[in-house]
């Protein structure tokens, strides 16, 4: 069955969750190692002592509301895009909707000759040393039918266009995420013949795919792989459930399952094989009407996953990224005790600190569901939306720092 998600994984809607107090802030993070913090007044201290924001908002043209952002991707200052969809109601999905920066401004991207009715859920760029390159294609998004066809596209210097994969168009075939490696390759998750698996590139012009063999799961059941990586040294990423796994295109290993009662994994950073970080949020046992999620942090050693200390402990991390040395640097996260602005952790070497994105207008509450690193600068995009839940007049929101 297709997973239909809002802001990739998260579903906040008061109708569907009813959203209530259960737990306050956390105390200032602590590395791996370390349980999550407790609640109460040390949380208010460290909310009302965070420093000062550098982040800004940066303004995109409204699409038709319910309207959020998926994902982002940057090629250098001067250009990256973002693609989600617009005029969503609730778990009915909308069309695409699909924004460009041009170095001044974003502005809108026509793709209206896609003629289909859904989403794009993700989006990937190429790496900057391949700009130019002959044949090279800049980006590439993929995207959801709700026909039920999903669909891979590639960046013609203009808007998206269809691009052929094995599978396209056939029953069973799915594309959740996109990823491009450090030499050109296109690694996509996906589903192909009732299994999960990996669609690859054989060069940066997507001339030749093939896909993996079979993930394999304990119970034979084929999650979506809602996030794809590479790693430095050229191996693939993929989780999906409660399942995180490489493949290094020859065979699958799998990692210790994750523990979670109701976990959703929004994120990952593969920084090596045993340097691996997660983000998300689990909703736990059940729970009185409103009970909102609790924040999930994670980190792999090679061994054992351990939970890490956030600055806050309800609500959830939507996105993590990498700075250009491919260490962990930034986390994307919505605060349900204080939502007037986005909450940011930021990476100092030994722990996670807070960070606060600008203030939002009144009846906004930015939830940033997605993290891209600027090349050539010390900057990140972040996109998501202006509400906790996918109907109007919710709008596509971008956010950047540096």
């Amino acid at each position: 069955m297709r997973r239909r998600s809002f802001v990739r994984g998260l579903t906040v809607t008061t109708a569907a969750t009813g959203l209530g107090l259960t737990a306050g802030h956390g105390q200032a993070a602590a590395g791996p190692g370390h349980a999550a913090a407790g609640a109460g007044a040390q949380g208010q201290a460290a909310r009302d002592t965070l420093p000062p924001a550098a982040w800004r908002d940066v303004p995109v043209p409204a699409g038709e509301p319910a309207a959020l952002l998926s994902a982002i991707a940057a090629a250098g200052p001067d250009l990256a895009w973002a693609v989600g969809e617009e005029a969503r109601s609730g778990s009915v999905s909308g069309r695409p909707l699909a924004r460009t920066w041009d170095g001044s401004a974003w502005r809108p991207t026509d793709v209206s000759h896609l003629a289909f009715a859904g989403s794009l859920r993700n989006v990937a760029a190429a790496p900057a040393a391949l700009a130019g390159a002959a044949g090279a294609v800049a980006a590439w998004a993929v995207g959801y039918d709700r026909a039920g066809a999903d669909h891979l596209l590639a960046w013609d210097g203009t808007t998206w266009r269809e691009h052929d994969f094995p599978g396209r168009g056939e029953s069973g075939t799915e594309l959740w995420a996109v990823t491009v490696a450090p030499d050109g390759t296109v690694r996509v998750s996906g589903t192909r013949d009732g299994a999960s698996r990996v669609l690859r590139s054989d060069d940066a012009a997507g001339t030749r795919w093939s896909w993996s063999p079979p993930l394999p799961t304990e119970d034979g059941s084929a999650p979506s792989l809602w996030n794809v990586h590479v790693d430095r040294a050229g191996a693939t990423w993929v989780s999906g459930g409660v399942l995180v796994a490489r493949y290094d295109d020859r065979s699958w290993h799998v990692l210790p399952e994750l523990l979670g009662l109701r976990l959703s994994v929004t994120d990952l950073l593969p920084v090596a094989p045993d340097d691996i970080w997660l983000t998300g949020h689990d909703y736990g046992a059940g729970g009185p009407p409103g009970k909102p999620p609790g924040v999930v942090l994670r980190h792999y050693d090679g061994t054992a996953w351990t939970d890490v200390d956030a600055p806050f402990s309800v609500g959830s991390l939507g996105a993590i990224a990498a700075d250009a040395a491919g260490r962990p640097a930034v986390i994307a996260g919505w605060d349900f005790w204080d939502g007037t602005s986005a909450h940011y952790l930021r990476w100092d070497g030994t722990a996670w600190t807070s960070e606060r994105g600008p203030a939002a207008t009144e009846g906004v509450t930015p939830v940033m569901s997605a993290l891209a690193p600027i090349p050539g600068t010390a900057g990140f995009w972040s996109a998501g939306t202006t509400a906790q839940s996918p109907f109007p007049p919710a709008q596509a929101r971008i956010e950047r720092y540096g």
